[in-house]
């Protein structure tokens, strides 16, 4: 489009969190959506840097249910023109010890409480499904037949041809430098290719949604924090097939990626940024590969997976996902600012929980008594209480630091 419309609603991010509310809200009536992406694709900045795994077993019913929304929204998407290359291969959650046996039932009861289908299954159970692994020293695992992965930039492609088809329009390379308020509520957006009025503003700008949010008067505190993965050279048997795998106890997950290994992991000691110390119109600090994080994955792994042991590497997988100090998405309309409305603080879940995500951007805006839960994301919670930076940085990078916490 050459110049900006007018619209009602302008999502800011065209990843696969401000595509899926796009996709979520015209799904559900709303009309007049314009999306503003400010590179030239869709998904090149946070979503591309994703892994891709879709996990649905959680601890809390909700979580459940809102990681079973977003299965059932790539399952329509993979049937469409455009689809998100969505892998239904189901999972191995692998616990080592005693303890996390512990967790695999709880997270067993919460699936079952949320309708999901899950199973503890043998080792040789798992061996047959995971050819590769040596399983010998498990103690147990939970299997979940309908979890998966799928390729990260194919997601927003799907999303933005589906949004498309509904009428969403998207409007790339372009740059929001202000949210224009009118009597203290959002009346607008001006860009690097102009102005657009606007009833309410969307942010899912991703390692930019603190800057967003500051042009609209509001401090959130959305921390980036680094989070890496290798993909090594070909190896036999490594099937698209082959299930998605974590492993709580080595902080580990995995699945095939090109032919491949995907390994990532979590790191006991994190390192994160301040999103104050980069503009708007910058990037958060350059990432170079850390083998010593990235060979302290291998080693971990090896004794489970001996092929592994050793290979090659073709592509490091690295950036910026973004954590909130208690855990928690950031998502809904400040009472502080009228018409501004949260779709970020993703804490590493953007792309598999996009979908979800999406469903509960619905709930909170259109539905008129939101549950408990939703009412809990509302950025108020930040807005309206005292908060320190420093603090804020610990305790989301503690988030991180204890992703497979028990």
């Amino acid at each position: 489009m050459k110049s900006l419309p007018d619209s009602e609603h302008i999502i800011i991010g065209g990843g696969a969190v401000g595509l899926g509310a796009a996709y979520a809200l015209a799904r559900a009536g709303v009309k007049d959506l314009l999306v503003l992406e400010a590179e030239e694709e869709v998904g090149r900045v946070t979503t591309s840097q994703g892994a891709g795994l879709c996990g649905q077993p959680r601890e809390s019913v909700e979580r459940v249910r809102l990681a079973m929304h977003s299965v059932r929204v790539f399952r329509e998407l993979q049937a469409s023109t455009v689809p998100p290359d969505w892998h239904e291969v189901g999972s191995l959650r692998i616990a080592l010890s005693d303890r996390r046996v512990e967790e695999l039932r709880r997270l067993k009861a919460a699936s079952d409480a949320a309708g999901l289908e899950t199973h503890l299954i043998s080792r040789q159970e798992g061996e047959r499904l995971f050819p590769l692994m040596d399983l010998s020293k498990a103690k147990g695992i939970l299997w979940c037949p309908t979890d998966g992965w799928m390729t990260p930039q194919s997601v927003a492609q799907s999303y933005a041809h589906a949004c498309g088809e509904m009428g969403v329009r998207i409007a790339r390379g372009t740059r929001v430098e202000e949210i224009l308020l009118r009597e203290g509520r959002v009346a607008g957006v001006r860009t690097n290719r102009g102005q657009a009025a606007c009833r309410q503003v969307i942010n899912a700008a991703g390692a930019h949604a603190y800057h967003i949010a500051r042009l609209a008067g509001l401090e959130l505190p959305i921390i980036p924090v680094r989070h890496e993965y290798y993909i090594t050279l070909a190896m036999e048997g490594m099937t698209p097939s082959i299930p998605c795998f974590r492993i709580p106890e080595l902080t580990l997950y995995g699945r095939a990626r090109d032919g491949g290994l995907l390994l990532g992991g979590w790191e006991p000691r994190s390192v994160h940024t301040d999103p104050r110390g980069y503009p708007i119109e910058g990037t958060p600090p350059a990432l170079e590969p850390d083998w010593r994080v990235l060979g302290g994955f291998e080693a971990s792994f090896e004794e489970l997976l001996p092929a592994s042991r050793g290979k090659g590497k073709q592509r490091v997988g690295k950036g910026w996902p973004t954590f909130t100090p208690d855990g928690r998405f950031i998502i809904g309309e400040s009472r502080r600012v009228p018409g501004f409305v949260m779709a970020g603080g993703c804490n590493a879940h953007g792309i598999s929980g996009s979908g979800g995500i999406g469903r509960l951007l619905v709930e909170s805006l259109l539905e008129p008594h939101p549950s408990d839960y939703v009412q809990s994301l509302s950025p108020d919670r930040f807005t309206e209480t005292s908060w320190t930076w420093e603090q804020a940085r610990v305790d989301a990078a503690h988030v991180y630091e204890t992703y497979y916490g028990v």
